[in-house]
């Protein structure tokens, strides 16, 4: 039997941006409770919380100043166990964030760390005497941070950071930092979640003379922490965020004995960039540069988050083109990347909105869904960082977008005439069948009864031009022709000779056979019935 995420559909939710239960202008866990049967009906598998804990929220609580324990603003830690609870009753799996790689540097070990070069504290981070060292390390937010040296003038050192210089690196070094760390897995772990999405982890050692990336010291500990997760909570997640080449990341999956996923980031600049570009040349040459990996690990697929759209893994000239197509305003650009929603990034155009989602759906890997996506939500540009794409879920067509009655929510809610409230929510949506978030749910739905998609070989029509994005998907498990049109231009499909087909996505339109057109930025979900 697989196990459950091989063939997973996980919804990413920012629990400050879902539901306010109390109007205090955050969302929180009795919020999330609330809204358990929209995702319950929405279909998805498992739900990934971004960072709940203690935090300042200079960095949405990627900033931990306490790995133990809930944010004030968004509970107390027995709503996140009856969140859990209740979330399990109704079949939903839940994976939550864990920055493995820093800290906050208000966090207690920090401040302590920070007091004196003879603190108890001070190995549990890295610090040198010069900004010299590991001069190979790239700089990652290169929009903020001159350097990955902070200088702190209360010891007189510098101390490492590979994110914001409030975000210092713990000394994995140190086993006592390693230890700190299993710990706290075990505590989340004990509350009965099902895994975790692993923040950050190719970062966690440094050595001279490389980039301090994806060092052999670093699989070392993960394997560790696979070994403890493994003997103790069998059948829980880790899921890796490593924004690296596919080559890169195989040893993250180890022999099985690593992470059993990690997201596929190469693969999805090239799908938007298939599309401007109407050729689908890039998104086969990463399919075909991507290795085997071991049966029981899996590819997390997605199309946004709740960072920018990166483009570390193209090439300079191809991040010209995808800036100057999808970010022509350069109040969208950020470090290396664009810090746009997917429809914004569609131009509201509803054909290729869904396009890109049957692409996600239909392409090797467990597909990841970034909250108010599937209505079709905007973005805000006038808002610092990532966060104009973090903004709060839009229920209904009111002012409160039925998000929360506070004056002050923790950001504007979109109001303007494209993508506000009055346009853009949940309720009008659900009650239009022919609406983004309906054909949504369809996708689901009809990816569940489809196990192939999850992990059949890629074989795509390479006979038909270009601006076709076509491919079987086949194995013991059943077989798929998908079929996208990434042009205006109405694209003709000759299919095998002596087959009719179903389309999962319209069983009720009747057999297809013969030769059949794709229309404008057209997909089919084709599965052989004869």
């Amino acid at each position: 039997m697989q196990p459950w995420y091989i063939n997973a559909v996980f919804y990413q939710l920012y629990l400050r941006a879902f539901n306010d239960s109390d109007n205090d202008g955050h969302g929180d866990f009795t919020g999330l409770r609330q809204r358990l049967d929209y995702l319950e009906w929405l279909g998805v598998d498992c739900v990934w919380i971004m960072p709940m804990y203690r935090s300042p929220l200079r960095d949405d609580g990627y900033d931990i100043s306490s790995f133990y324990g809930i944010h004030p603003t968004y509970g107390v830690l027995e709503d996140f166990q009856m969140t859990v609870e209740e979330m399990h009753r109704r079949g939903l799996r839940v994976i939550v964030d864990m920055v493995v790689n820093h800290t906050s540097d208000q966090h207690p070990w920090f401040q302590e760390a920070r007091r004196s070069k003879d603190s108890p504290m001070r190995d549990f981070y890295v610090w040198s005497d010069t900004d010299e060292k590991y001069r190979e390390a790239r700089i990652i937010f290169l929009d903020t941070e001159p350097s990955n040296w902070t200088f702190d003038p209360l010891t007189g050192q510098y101390y490492w950071h590979r994110f914001f210089s409030h975000q210092p690196d713990l000394n994995y070094d140190n086993p006592k930092v390693r230890q700190a760390m299993l710990d706290i897995f075990k505590f989340w772990l004990e509350m009965g979640i099902d895994g975790f999405r692993v923040d950050a982890v190719p970062y966690l050692y440094e050595r001279e003379g490389t980039d301090c990336e994806n060092l052999p010291e670093t699989h070392e500990f993960l394997k560790e922490l696979r070994r403890f997760v493994d003997e103790h909570y069998p059948g829980r997640l880790l899921l890796a965020e490593a924004n690296q080449w596919p080559h890169d990341l195989l040893p993250y999956f180890g022999n099985g004995d690593e992470f059993q996923m990690c997201f596929h980031f190469p693969v999805m600049p090239r799908l938007y960039m298939a599309l401007a570009r109407q050729d689908r040349s890039s998104v086969v040459q990463i399919m075909a540069d991507t290795p085997p990996i071991p049966e029981s690990c899996q590819w997390a697929t997605f199309l946004r988050n709740h960072d920018e759209l990166t483009l570390e893994m193209v090439t300079p000239e191809d991040r010209e083109y995808m800036w100057d197509t999808y970010a022509a305003d350069r109040r969208y650009r950020i470090n290396l990347g664009i810090r746009r929603r997917l429809a914004p990034l569609m131009d509201n155009d509803r054909r290729k909105i869904e396009l890109m989602n049957s692409l996600l759906f239909t392409l090797p890997g467990a597909p990841v869904l970034y909250y108010g996506d599937e209505i079709g939500m905007g973005d805000d540009v006038t808002l610092p960082d990532r966060n104009g794409v973090r903004t709060p879920m839009q229920w209904i067509d009111d002012p409160s977008a039925g998000f929360s009655t506070s004056a002050s929510p923790y950001s504007p809610i979109i109001s303007d005439a494209v993508y506000g409230y009055h346009q853009v929510n949940v309720q009008s949506q659900q009650l239009d069948p022919n609406s983004l978030l309906h054909t949504i749910h369809r996708m689901i739905a009809t990816r569940k009864t489809l196990p192939v998609l999850a992990k059949a070989p890629l074989d795509w029509l390479h006979e038909l031009p270009l601006s076709s994005m076509c491919f079987w998907r086949r194995s013991s498990e059943g077989a798929v022709l998908a079929l996208h049109n990434l042009s205006e231009e109405p694209l003709a499909v000759r299919l095998p000779d002596g087959t009719t087909f179903t389309d999962a996505l319209n069983p009720d339109g009747g057999p297809c056979q013969g030769e059949i057109t794709l229309g404008a930025y057209g997909y089919r979900w084709l599965v052989p019935s004869s």
